[in-house]
């Protein structure tokens, strides 16, 4: 793999099976698109999503490319909901509601983002961009089977930095919610 192209998370890769089989995926804040080439390769239907799209356009698969700022501009999928929502290196709390509605019943959120105390280690640091413990299980509060979660203190085994990571495999299940409402 050329040193540019960055490969997929294991925590994504972990769980990918989680996403129904050619279910239509989000790869949310897609950056430089590791994720959507890893459910491209997987035969899934990606709808990518960033600030600038270009890393993603072009790339081989059913891939569709939306340019939206997330924090600035209205939430570009409403009414959309996928087997797979996947999100990772981004936080941005306004979004919540609209990332657990976009998760089809049955399909499954992979969430992994830096958590506090992350600030010990680097980058971020700000308090705005990092994750609280047990922060992603409110998200997931309703309507959610939670099958992992995880915030602590990471190695990463590429390069020995240390960071603070918070992450959650979920899935949806209606059932749930109508039992908690």
């Amino acid at each position: 793999m050329p040193p540019s192209i960055q490969p997929p998370s294991n925590w994504i890769t972990r769980f990918a099976d989680l996403v129904p089989k050619g279910g239509p995926v989000l790869d949310l804040a897609c950056g430089g698109g590791r994720h959507t080439r890893f459910f491209a390769n997987r035969q899934h239907e990606i709808t990518a999503v960033d600030i600038n799209v270009t890393a993603v356009a072009g790339m081989p698969g059913k891939i569709n490319c939306i340019e939206a700022d997330l924090e600035q501009g209205p939430w570009p999928l409403a009414g959309r909901t996928f087997a797979g929502v996947i999100i990772t290196n981004y936080l941005w709390r306004p979004l919540f509601p609209d990332i657990a509605a976009a998760v089809a019943p049955g399909g499954a959120l992979l969430y992994e983002t830096f958590g506090r105390g992350n600030e010990k280690y680097g980058r971020p640091s700000n308090p705005d961009y990092l994750l609280a413990p047990g922060e992603l299980l409110f998200l997931t509060e309703f309507g959610f089977q939670i099958i992992a979660y995880e915030h602590g203190i990471q190695t990463n085994s590429d390069t020995s930095a240390w960071s603070v990571i918070s992450r959650i495999a979920a899935v949806r299940d209606d059932e749930l919610r109508t039992i908690s409402q």
